[in-house]
């Protein structure tokens, strides 16, 4: 048998931040977001592309 661990009352951890720092953080947030949204319209146009290959034969 495996040994019995005993489980730890979850802890909080508090951080202090400054204000600029906070902005810094919130902008890059939103360029990541932005970016996100940005590839996530290349893929779908990527797989819709897929979606609407025909292939074609051709015999010589």
């Amino acid at each position: 048998m495996g040994n019995v661990v005993v489980a730890k009352q979850p802890q909080t951890l508090y951080v202090t931040i400054r204000r600029d720092e906070l902005h810094d953080l919130k902008a890059e947030r939103d360029q990541l977001k932005r970016k996100v949204a940005q590839l996530t319209t290349m893929l779908a146009g990527a797989n819709q592309g897929v979606l609407d290959f025909a292939p074609v034969a051709r015999l010589a």
